[in-house]
């Protein structure tokens, strides 16, 4: 009777271990771009058709490759992204890699807190800075409990997200708004690599979290299981986004579009939706600070915080949407080596 209790509390353990990891991939992919609807449209929806049969591409690939990536860095005890990238690309090319990923993951996390300034300016009138302070200050709330915080406010977030993407589709289902106009689709050659650039970028981004996480989980199956609910979830909550995009005639005009269609069309949803989407631009900031602090857990904690903040505050300065434009597809081009070397190389036995 004991043995049985204890097998159930070691399965429940499993899976609340892989909800976590889950969230935490979740929350950290869908940041500024993904929740606001600036980066599937960038990626997806101006490609009508063929973006729709990308984001199932990409799903396929957040799956496979979220899992492979933390099943690889657990066999080679991770405890930063810089190991596993050691492994991946070799060591004398790995300093180089390190850097620029690390400058990646600087300009992607400033990003985030453009974002959290836009969504500030453009929905609530206010100051950009302010929203940047308010948000910085958060931040620093929720990194003095480090991975417990990070745990908590994705698993809070992930699902209120999930939810309402999908009573926002069924929303517009309902209204016969379904796709009824697009975008000029682009048949460019960019159609073709979109969702292959997209999953490598984010999850060369991602990997800043994860692999530290999936060291420090506590087997091998929470891990798998977390990156497949985290994957299935991701290409759930694309799709979803990406159908009501296509429903939208001015989708290209904003740098939130998801926010305008709700304050458009779902006036009673609109706070609901700009609190979810600042939690997702949060959730992702988290992440990346995360990640950076895992790597420089040599720097005390006050001189890292300072210097991080002076960056993000920085390279934030910018308009959001022309560092959304810019930064993300040159990333997920660069990022594209590191996908290619994940499927390459051979999981070490561990």
């Amino acid at each position: 009777m004991e043995d049985k209790k204890d097998e159930v509390e070691k399965v429940s353990k499993t899976w609340s271990g892989a909800w976590q990891i889950a969230a935490v991939y979740v929350g950290t992919v869908v940041g500024a771009g993904f929740a606001t609807g600036k980066e599937i449209v960038e990626f997806f929806t101006q490609y009508g058709t063929f973006g729709t049969m990308g984001v199932i591409v990409s799903g396929g690939l957040f799956t496979w490759g979220g899992m492979r990536m933390m099943v690889m860095a657990r066999a080679l005890r991770s405890s930063s992204y810089k190991q596993l990238n050691d492994y991946l690309f070799g060591k004398s090319a790995s300093i180089v890699i390190t850097i620029v990923m690390t400058m990646m993951v600087i300009g992607v996390t400033a990003v985030m807190l453009s974002g959290a300034g836009a969504l500030f300016e453009e929905q609530l009138g206010l100051s950009k800075r302010v929203g940047m302070f308010v948000t910085l200050f958060l931040l620093f709330a929720v990194m003095l409990y480090d991975r417990k915080g990070l745990f908590t406010v994705n698993v809070l977030v992930v699902p209120l997200m999930l939810l309402f993407s999908f009573v926002l589709l069924g929303k517009i289902a309902i209204a016969e708004k379904w796709c009824v106009i697009s975008s000029v689709p682009n048949h460019s050659w960019r159609a073709l690599f979109s969702p292959f650039s997209y999953a490598a970028f984010n999850l060369a981004m991602a990997q800043t979290v994860l692999v530290p996480l999936a060291t420090e989980a506590a087997d091998e199956r929470t891990v798998k299981r977390g990156a497949l609910i985290g994957g299935v979830i991701l290409t759930l909550i694309l799709l979803s986004s990406h159908f009501v995009l296509l429903s939208f005639p001015y989708v290209l005009h904003y740098d939130i579009p998801m926010a305008e269609i709700v304050h458009t069309s779902f006036v009673s949803l609109h706070w609901l939706y700009l609190l979810i989407i600042y939690g997702e631009i949060f959730t992702s900031l988290i992440g990346g600070v995360f990640g950076l602090r895992r790597q420089f857990h040599f720097v005390s904690s006050s001189l890292f915080f300072v210097v991080v903040v002076v960056l993000l505050y920085a390279v934030s300065s910018f308009r959001y949407s022309a560092l959304l434009s810019f930064l993300y597809p040159l990333f997920g081009y660069i990022s594209l080596l590191f996908l290619f070397l994940l499927a390459l190389r051979k999981i070490p036995q561990s």
